[in-house]
């Protein structure tokens, strides 16, 4: 009997998903029916086909939404339901594929004849830092073009700027544009082009299918379209960020300016002492380095902040309101939390006037250089002042005083679960509003949720690396190989480094390292540990005066890293 395939993806359904599967499999079992079932979720593949099965399938059956890896089953009879169909006549589903009467995309071979060719893609990848997730994406969606055959030129883009960027007559020659981002990106270059965009999840987890869903599916970019007005922005899985993606745009613009500042503040005291900013050191090296980093590199935070979630909502006419709205919210002491609402307040405004202002064309012009900057701008600035600047700024006081006066079990608590946040997901979303938030307080003079944060976001790998050392018996050869790898990258603070060894055996690693990554943040605020810049690894330890108190560091990490280490040792299976 001929080898059925089936892939169901949830969605936000997840529950009716995996009740979509069981039917499936006991209708097929009824029938002596041999069948190979994938459930997909939201930044995950739990049980991937194997390719064997790809192999002996004469039929594919597609069930729900979102991603479902089209690109795997070539030229193989498919059809495409919804999850209520199965749930309510599973067998007339499975009729239905196995009689050919597949989905019409598929008939008409619209899906097959996209991918078949040769073609042309240049693609962008983004995430906030610019660092882990942009490269696995890059690296994903470049070995699946070329298993696919096809001439593929990525730009990845981060807190840095744009590493291998995509040049005028690549982007002219390009069949289509992939973007697989959790920041904004500017797509004014991309006017006349099929573009396609989703997060960096998709391409690292099935870049193949990712190409194949993008080739399908990529819509026309029309000239002057802004991001957020576009057919094209975002498909589902993007979609669902909402809110975050747009505060992780305006964090990874931030982030620069943090560092910045935040180091040549330390390189200010190194230099001239604990009072090198006081007025009476004018005219010193450090009383000017403490001037650049203090009044120049953090007086431009929350701005940038404001401004940059503003532009990931509404594009470029959102910069100018949102950084002036974020300019205000400094200004009346709301500190970042005012800068996030003043992005948010200025990009949806920006986009409302944007969509529903329609002038003469020869007027056309005037709307970006003076009617939306002024509108967007009075409005942002009048809610600033009169609504939302007060309360925001006396939010931000009680939650200033309740983190510097923290201390005993408050800190212990605080602690623990950043730390435990970073070892989450690595890299995913409760990570990064563990590193946005923390780093963001560095603008209020907050320090301390910050020395937890990267301390417990380093603890996973380093903790895996020690854990190959240790119990290499635990772990495949290739796997210790990647140990030395997963060291580097921790030490560094890329938590993603762990994230091969999580998804090997999820169940086993991931409560080890929140464990490890648990304590080393719960140390490190017990111990009075503080950092004052976002980023660096050990890097930035030796650094004078970028981390307080260096001792209790190095104890939180040792602690955290030994845990993880031991955890992993006792709880994983020795490996085959």
């Amino acid at each position: 009997m001929a080898q059925l395939l089936a892939v169901v993806g949830g969605g936000d359904l997840s529950t009716h998903a995996v009740l979509a599967v069981e039917a499936l499999r006991k209708a097929a079992g009824r029938r002596n029916q041999p069948i190979a079932l994938e459930l997909r979720g939201p930044g995950t593949s739990g049980n991937p086909l194997p390719e064997s099965a790809i192999a002996r399938a004469e039929a594919v059956l597609l069930v729900g939404s979102g991603d479902l890896g089209e690109g795997r089953f070539g030229a193989l009879r498919r059809a495409k339901v919804a999850i209520e169909d199965v749930l309510t006549d599973v067998n007339a589903v499975i009729d239905r594929v196995l009689s050919g009467a597949g989905d019409a995309r598929a008939a008409s071979g619209s899906t097959v004849a996209a991918a078949a060719g040769p073609m042309r893609i240049v693609a962008i990848t983004s995430c906030p830092t610019g660092i882990a997730h942009t490269f696995m994406a890059a690296e994903g969606i470049q070995s699946a073009g070329r298993a696919l055959g096809h001439e593929i030129r990525v730009e990845t883009q981060g807190s840095v700027g744009a590493r291998d960027a995509l040049t005028a007559p690549e982007i002219a020659a390009a069949d289509i544009v992939l973007i697989a981002a959790d920041t904004g990106v500017d797509r004014a270059r991309f006017a006349g082009k099929r573009v396609y965009a989703t997060n960096t999840k998709a391409a690292i987890r099935d870049g193949k299918g990712l190409i194949a869903t993008a080739l399908a599916e990529a819509q026309l970019q029309a000239a002057g379209e802004a991001e957020a007005e576009s057919p094209t922005r975002p498909a589902a899985a993007e979609k669902k960020a909402g809110a975050y993606k747009h505060l992780m745009t305006g964090v990874s613009f931030m982030l620069p300016f943090v560092v910045a500042g935040g180091l040549l503040i330390a390189l200010a005291f190194a230099v001239g002492g604990i009072d090198a900013m006081a007025p009476g050191n004018a005219g010193t090296l450090g009383y000017a380095l403490g001037e650049i980093g203090a009044k120049g590199a953090f007086a431009l935070i929350v701005p940038a902040l404001a401004g940059y979630i503003a532009y990931s909502i509404a594009d470029r006419p959102g910069i100018a309101p949102g950084m002036i709205g974020g300019m205000l919210a400094a200004n009346l002491q709301a500190g970042f939390l005012g800068g996030i609402a003043a992005g948010f307040i200025a990009g949806y405004t920006a986009r409302f006037l944007n969509r529903h202002i329609r002038l003469h064309k020869n007027l056309e012009g005037l709307k970006p250089v003076l009617i939306l900057p002024l509108l967007a701008t009075l409005v942002t600035g009048l809610l600033m002042v009169y609504v939302v600047g007060v309360p925001v700024a006396a939010i931000l006081s009680a939650l200033t005083g309740w983190l510097k006066g923290m201390q005993g079990a408050g800190a212990l608590v605080l602690g623990l679960v950043l730390g435990g946040m970073m070892a989450v997901d690595m890299g995913g979303p409760i990570n990064k509003a563990a590193y946005a938030s923390s780093a963001a307080l560095i603008s209020s003079g907050i320090y301390a949720p910050m020395a937890a944060v990267m301390i417990g976001g380093m603890t996973p790998p380093l903790g895996i690396a020690l854990a190959t050392r240790l119990f290499p018996g635990r772990f495949t050869a290739p796997e210790r190989e990647a140990g030395g790898a997963a060291a580097v990258l921790g030490a560094a603070f890329i938590t993603e480094g762990a994230i091969p060894f999580a998804a090997a055996d999820p169940l086993r690693v991931i409560p080890s390292m929140v464990a490890g990554s648990a304590i080393a943040g719960a140390l490190a605020l017990s111990l009075g540990v503080e950092l004052k810049v976002p980023h660096g690894g050990l890097f930035v330890l030796p650094i004078p005066n970028a981390v307080t108190n260096l001792t209790g560091a190095m104890i939180a990490i040792i602690a955290g890293t030994v845990v993880t280490a031991i955890l992993v040792g006792l709880l994983k299976k020795r490996a085959a």
